[in-house]
């Protein structure tokens, strides 16, 4: 399998040991690459704004509970596989990740073949929910893959996961003018008073990617009170 078809993981574990351990495994199947972070908040900024396929997050972090970042990441919008793992098999661990968003709970020491199969399971089926691809304008929208696919100029952009999910919900309401604080709310789950231009800054950036193909076509339009997607 080449690189650029290997899965993405984040690996957030605060035992530098066990972090390395599992990395290593991993990597040799062929068939994953790994991010690795020993810390909750660089977990939390890295999954929100890179394209991961999943998320492996220990509870034990130095810096932040992990079933608290489960919570986060759920609310801060990203969508992927979460798998917790842990040193004991507590049935009030795994309860309480799976309410707070977890796809799955593995209790350690676990066998690499099991976790494997459990991750390419959830893998598959978050791809098989996530398959449809949509057309917005020429434009073609994978959010399984994450990409953009202009299919004029025969140019893929990589996008993020917020990327992606903003322009799903902007596919979604294609027939309204979506509001800033809407899509605060509903893709990054924030407050809609909460002053943050990190809707803004998302637009900016996807317009940039999308020009550097040297395309003239409107991706998204900014109109009175928001935006929406020139379809």
């Amino acid at each position: 399998m080449s690189t650029s078809d290997a899965k993405r993981f984040l690996l957030a574990d605060g035992n530098e040991i066990s972090r390395a351990s599992l990395a290593d495994y991993l990597r040799m199947a062929g068939e994953f690459t790994v991010t690795e972070t020993g810390c909750g908040s660089e977990a939390l900024d890295l999954a929100v704004s890179e394209p991961f396929n999943a998320v492996l997050l220990d509870l034990q972090l130095p810096d932040i509970d992990g079933h608290d970042l489960c919570r986060l990441l759920r609310r801060g919008g990203v969508r992927i596989p979460i798998i917790l793992t842990a040193p004991t098999a507590s049935d009030a661990d795994a309860v309480l990740g799976l309410n707070y968003g977890a796809n799955d709970y593995v209790a350690r020491p676990f066998r690499l073949a099991v976790l494997f199969a459990r991750l390419r399971a959830h893998l598959r089926q978050h791809e098989q929910n996530h398959a449809a691809a949509f057309m917005i304008g020429r434009y073609e929208l994978r959010p399984s893959g994450r990409t953009l696919i202009d299919r004029e100029l025969k140019i893929e952009f990589r996008l993020t996961e917020k990327e992606t999910a903003m322009l799903r919900y902007l596919y979604e309401r294609r027939e309204d003018v979506v509001s800033r604080d809407e899509l605060l709310r509903d893709v990054w789950g924030y407050h809609p008073n909460v002053a943050t231009h990190t809707v803004e800054t998302h637009v900016y950036r996807l317009r940039q990617k999308t020009r550097a193909g040297s395309s003239n076509a409107q991706l998204i339009l900014t109109e009175q009170g928001g935006y929406r997607l020139d379809c």
